[in-house]
């Protein structure tokens, strides 16, 4: 009989089977533990290869656990406690921690999130050093091998082993310069209007982050700018009858001192996403800064609704 790695198992692992257990279903297990389907999917075939059991099968709409995986209960339940005692032993600080990430993140994900983050973590006397890196459309490579901790983009990568979580949502809108011109108010005004875009390093740009299905995208006027970031869209606009199409969360930031209308159509709403991968999953720090980074969103978050109220 083969000897199975019992090194190979983790607490992340436990409680995503445990909670397949308890519902019975990898969406709704995936719902609770707020996990991607594919990401529990891929956590069970792991703990399948690792125990050498199909631990479920399909019964219906219904995972039916195999003897094996009913005798495992207990001592998964027993193995989860005396992790959770091993962390509780070991009481994490953040005051007490030199932590240093690298993050991968345009410089409007950048400038809205993290000089408030900075801001509240040294006045609480936190050591935080933080390295950026432009992000474009992060690959999986990026996040699987390290380059970057954490990543904040509106295109996250998907991967079973990459995780992801949106902490904002925005709407499109054009940003344009009134004392030079309107904002197009028509779709076909919309078409013809010089436009300005931002390009990734990739070659995407900021045009793919959105979508409509008023819009054929092939008639709108090619860009007569295009540049590399977004902090660079006001200089060009002002003073210019050029238009932006970007997300109205930079209304805060990186583009205040330009106005703004909405879009001569409907555009579905655009999300930034929190991403990084599964090593990461417990760690302290880790999670510490996902739920900091969180919690500044929700304070962005509260931001939009007051600007959009006035």
């Amino acid at each position: 009989m083969k000897k199975r790695n019992f090194m190979d198992l983790d607490g992340h692992m436990l409680r995503t089977f445990l909670t397949v257990l308890e519902f019975s279903s990898v969406s709704r297990a995936a719902e609770k533990l707020d996990l991607t389907q594919p990401a529990v999917s891929h956590i069970l075939r792991r703990l399948r290869h690792i125990l050498g059991d199909p631990l479920f099968v399909r019964t219906g709409h219904r995972l039916t656990p195999t003897e094996t995986a009913l005798a495992l209960k207990p001592v998964a339940l027993a193995a989860l406690d005396s992790l959770q005692r091993m962390t509780e032993q070991r009481a994490f600080d953040p005051r007490q921690e030199d932590m240093q990430f690298v993050i991968a993140a345009n410089d409007m994900q950048r400038d809205l999130i993290f000089p408030q983050l900075l801001r509240e973590t040294t006045a609480e006397g936190i050591s935080l050093e933080l390295q950026f890196i432009p992000s474009g459309q992060p690959s999986v490579p990026w996040i699987r091998d390290s380059r970057c901790h954490l990543a904040l983009t509106p295109i996250p990568p998907e991967a079973p082993d990459i995780f992801q979580k949106s902490i904002l949502k925005g709407e499109m809108m054009c940003f344009f310069d009134a004392a030079v011109g309107a904002a197009p108010k028509t779709l076909e005004a919309y078409y013809d209007a010089r436009h300005l875009s931002v390009r990734f390093m990739e070659g995407q740009t900021s045009w793919t982050i959105w979508s409509s299905n008023e819009v054929d995208k092939s008639r709108i006027s090619p860009p007569a700018v295009t540049v590399s970031n977004f902090n660079a869209i006001p200089a060009f606009v002002e003073g210019t009858n050029l238009i932006a199409t970007q997300m109205n969360l930079m209304r805060l930031r990186t583009l205040k001192s330009l106005d703004v209308a909405p879009l001569p159509f409907k555009s579905d709403p655009v999300a930034i996403y929190m991403v990084w991968h599964e090593r990461s999953i417990n760690d302290p720090a880790h999670i510490w800064l996902r739920q900091r980074i969180e919690r500044v969103a929700q304070d962005i978050s509260r931001q939009m609704d007051s600007l959009d109220q006035g």
